[in-house]
């Protein structure tokens, strides 16, 4: 099953690199789950949609590597997008996922912007 699932992934990814959000949701459980780091917790289809995409530009996405083990994979990367200022940056990426069969139903996504500044940088001013 986890080479189903990297190929799952890779279209997870392509779907937004495409600005199809719909074609991600078609590999989502109804009762998806999504939880972005420092965002409110997304329930369900109807949720994740609303979040996944809205009517931003689409990201350029590099996968560095997907690693799966049993209905678990984990997806890093980087990638460039239009920050909210509508400037271009640079994200390092990390997606995690548990799969039911062939679809998603929980998402644990994690996302830094290049060049921020640290937690420590700023606390130690």
């Amino acid at each position: 099953m986890s080479d189903t699932h990297k190929q799952l992934i890779e279209k997870v990814n392509a779907s937004f690199e495409q600005n199809q959000p719909e074609r991600f949701l078609d590999m989502c459980a109804e009762n998806v789950t999504w939880r972005m780091a420092g965002h409110a917790v997304q329930e369900g289809k109807a949720a994740v949609r609303m979040a996944s995409m809205g009517d931003m530009e689409p990201p350029k996405i590099n996968i560095n590597s997907i690693i799966s083990d049993g209905d678990r994979a984990a997806c890093y990367g980087d990638m460039t997008m239009k920050d909210k200022d509508g400037s271009e940056a640079e994200f390092d990426y990390c997606d995690i996922y548990k799969f039911e069969g062939e679809k998603i139903v929980d998402l644990t996504s994690f996302m830094s912007k290049r060049g921020a500044e640290s937690c420590e940088a700023e606390s130690s001013e």
